[in-house]
């Protein structure tokens, strides 16, 4: 086991010694040489002279060593206080310390924990991304192996769709159908954002025209709208417009979306109203749903807008959702 040396009690002890033990060193001195009968006798004024320089002697003595103890100190406290301050600024962990085994004094000591703890920080991390690694891969495999019999099951739902079965039995395989579809659309969400957390899907800013990225994106979805008789309320500025330094791949996903889970939830109002405010620099999205509160599947759709949200707040943007049993309204904006 390792043998302490507190620093501080050395540090009063050899002051101790400097202070106290000359005095009575004179004192033992001068009492010898009052009562010695061959020695020859000091006088008064040589003894006052002797006695202040003794005195003085201590004095600087002591300034030395307090000064040379503190800037000992002084340099080993800033030493471990650079190692913190620039894993701060490099937000990075700090490298372990030096410290003495052989003397371990307070400041070895904290050193010690600080080292430990940076040990267990890493193990820490390495544990964190090990799960976080072995999560995604789960994710990703369960996303393509689930595909097969997705597939499978359709297959025989359209083999059955040819066969003479009864208007239940009809209403029955279109729900299986929309459920097998609703199915591979979570396994889709699930896996973008997968992929989106552990950095594998790739963010290229640039200056997007919004205004042309939702013209597009509602020009790509209307037809869906149109199959489901909602009418849409666009307002989409041709001569203006307004630039984010955004992905456009990512603000695409981001616009189908909020475009599917219109499709999704809200197809029972039969309205969308779509707005690109150029002046405010907002993108507006309202439907006339039962609200996301109210929605069957508001469980699903969380992975979409988890998906939405982390790729908005990605490129410094932002979405505020407002639902109630009217409807839901969300205007995507910059942070």
């Amino acid at each position: 086991m390792k043998q302490n040396r507190p620093l501080f009690r050395r540090f009063l002890k050899v002051h101790f010694l400097f202070i106290f033990l000359p005095p009575i060193v004179l004192i033992f001195f001068s009492a010898f040489a009052g009562f010695s009968n061959t020695g020859e006798q000091l006088n008064t004024l040589n003894l006052f002279y002797a006695t202040l320089l003794l005195f003085g002697f201590i004095i600087v003595a002591f300034v030395i060593l307090s000064w040379l103890f503190f800037l000992k100190l002084q340099k080993r406290l800033a030493r471990l206080q650079e190692v913190m301050s620039s894993s701060a600024k490099n937000k990075s962990f700090p490298k372990p310390i030096s410290v003495q085994a052989d003397r371990m004094d307070e400041i070895d000591q904290l050193g010690s924990s600080f080292n430990w703890m940076i040990q267990q920080l890493e193990d820490s991390r390495k544990r964190e991304y090990e799960e976080e690694l072995l999560r995604h891969r789960l994710i990703a495999n369960l996303s393509h192996d689930l595909r097969t019999p997705l597939t499978i099951l359709r297959g025989h739902v359209t083999r059955l769709n040819k066969e003479l079965i009864s208007l239940e039995g009809q209403n029955s395989l279109t729900e299986i159908n929309h459920m097998i579809t609703r199915i591979g659309d979570l396994m889709d969400d699930l896996l973008t954002y997968t992929l989106l957390t552990s950095g594998k899907h790739p963010f290229e800013p640039t200056s997007t025209d919004i205004g042309r990225l939702v013209r597009a994106s509602v020009a790509a979805w209307y037809p869906a709208f149109e199959e489901k008789e909602i009418q849409l309320d666009v307002d989409l500025p041709t001569e203006e417009t307004f630039y984010w330094e955004a992905d456009p791949k990512w603000m695409t996903r981001v616009m189908d979306n909020l475009f599917q889970n219109i499709l999704r939830h809200a197809a029972e109002g039969k309205y969308a109203n779509i707005v690109v405010d150029v002046e405010k620099e907002l993108i507006i999205v309202v439907d006339r749903g039962p609200g996301m509160d109210n929605s069957p599947y508001e469980r699903g759709a969380g992975i979409g807008l988890s998906t939405s949200n982390y790729m908005l707040k990605k490129m410094k943007l932002k979405a505020d959702f407002t639902s109630n049993e009217n409807g839901t309204r969300v205007a995507i904006g910059r942070a």
